[in-house]
């Protein structure tokens, strides 16, 4: 279960050589992520959603406020919260000059997983990402698809409880962004807990069990597609979505 209470990221601003303003990227967010939850982040550019994946992934700290993972802290458990968690941030970069092969068992080395256990998990991947064609590979020489899915993949090695992901599928074609997405479900049925950041409304629409919708770094809404659906008066996640945000922009 991962817990966020009144969470704010406060950040300074410079508006001239003189001038500096302080502002909060996220002001005063609370929610619940369940295990075995897809757990939905949406909004539009500058809404907060980045500051706060980093927050819950440990690189950055609350200005104010709590995050915790299963009862526990960073500030106190940090090492052993992230020993069970994956990020993938949407601006992830890779080694170029190795293949994926090589940058797994790197991944695996560095969570400590046992050598035996590291390379059956290896092969599973390969194979569930069907990676086996480009492997061997250098990382460089991938396709945006193929790079992506290496980018998921080293997330797996360890074998985490939490997912963090952030623009998973954004770019790719549809054949590895559904490779993604049915890994993400499968992730789900084990009870794993995911929270997933999306630009696209069908693909929240479709695996999320839950959305939160944010703006201006507060929160416009939380609650299930049907629920949001019925709180803006629209038909569709998207339309949603729009009219929400034109209510609080207008406000």
């Amino acid at each position: 279960m991962i817990e966020v209470s009144h969470v704010y990221k406060e950040f300074t601003k410079k508006i001239d050589k003189k001038k500096k303003i302080k502002f909060y990227a996220d002001n005063d967010i609370t929610f619940k992520v369940d295990d075995g939850m897809i757990f939905g982040i949406i909004g539009p550019n500058g809404a907060g959603k980045t500051t706060m994946l980093r927050m819950l992934s440990g690189i950055m700290e609350p200005s104010k406020g709590s995050i915790l993972i299963d009862k526990k802290s960073y500030k106190d458990k940090g090492i052993e919260i992230k020993k069970n968690l994956a990020f993938l941030s949407g601006n992830t970069k890779l080694y170029k000059d190795i293949s994926p092969v090589e940058l797994l068992r790197m991944c695996g080395e560095y969570y400590d997983v046992e050598k035996d256990v590291l390379d059956k998990r290896i092969e599973v991947i390969v194979d569930r990402f069907d990676m086996k064609s480009f492997a061997h590979q250098k990382i460089e020489n991938l396709s945006t698809g193929q790079y992506q899915r290496v980018s998921i993949a080293r997330c797996l090695v360890h074998d985490p409880k939490y997912y963090i992901l952030d623009e998973a599928t954004s770019g790719l074609d549809v054949i590895s962004g559904k490779v993604i997405i049915d890994f993400i479900k499968e992730e789900k049925a084990k009870g794993k807990c995911i929270i997933y950041s999306t630009h696209y409304m069908e693909e929240a629409t479709s695996i999320c069990d839950k959305i939160l919708m944010m703006n201006k770094g507060k929160v416009l809404i939380e609650g299930t597609v049907k629920e949001i659906k019925k709180k803006s008066g629209k038909d569709n996640l998207r339309d949603a979505f729009f009219e929400l945000t034109r209510r609080d922009n207008d406000g």
